[in-house]
């Protein structure tokens, strides 16, 4: 219906948004109808202000002016060259540095604390879109995934040779 072509349009646009099912409560649903006064849905908002219902979108779409009204989504790839760059040294794990969620995240996150060298994390369990894309963009399958400056060193197996070869410490303060 209304709501699905209304999806369809913002998707078209790339545009970031949530949804609301006004069918889970009542109460929203009627109220929403007389806080915004407009009586049908689905109603786009955008930066807390009533925008329109699917007419109003479609003229929008067609003249153009719907690209300036609406917030784009950050594009995946854009997504995660900024969280690989988030800090000089960035982990991408199962779980965070207080609670590794597998053995080969608390393996890595042991190595790291012992070389004293400041470091963030990224649970890839709390983001499906980053552990699947991050796969693909740094060309490795399987995590942990440990950047420096934004470029890949590799996952536990190259973090454990570069400790027993003593070149962890240069690698991870950007020295290699």
């Amino acid at each position: 219906g209304f709501s699905k072509q209304m999806v369809e349009i913002l998707s078209r646009h790339n545009v970031a948004f949530s949804s609301f099912d006004i069918f889970s409560d009542e109460e929203v649903r009627q109220g929403l109808k007389t806080f915004s006064n407009w009586p049908t849905y689905p109603q786009l908002y955008v930066a807390g202000e009533l925008i329109g219902g699917l007419d109003i979108i479609k003229e929008l779409e067609a003249s153009g002016e719907l690209d300036t009204i609406c917030p784009k989504a950050q594009k995946l790839e854009d997504r995660l060259k900024s969280l690989i760059n988030k800090a000089p040294v960035m982990l991408f794990m199962k779980g965070n540095k207080q609670m590794a969620k597998c053995g080969f995240s608390k393996q890595i996150i042991e190595i790291m604390n012992n070389t004293g060298v400041d470091y963030e994390t990224f649970d890839i369990l709390e983001d499906e879109e980053v552990r699947q894309g991050l796969k693909s963009f740094s060309n490795w399958p399987t995590y942990p995934q440990l950047y420096v400056k934004g470029e890949l060193v590799g996952g536990l197996d190259i973090v454990k040779e570069l400790k027993e070869s003593g070149e962890l410490l240069p690698v991870l303060k950007g020295e290699n």
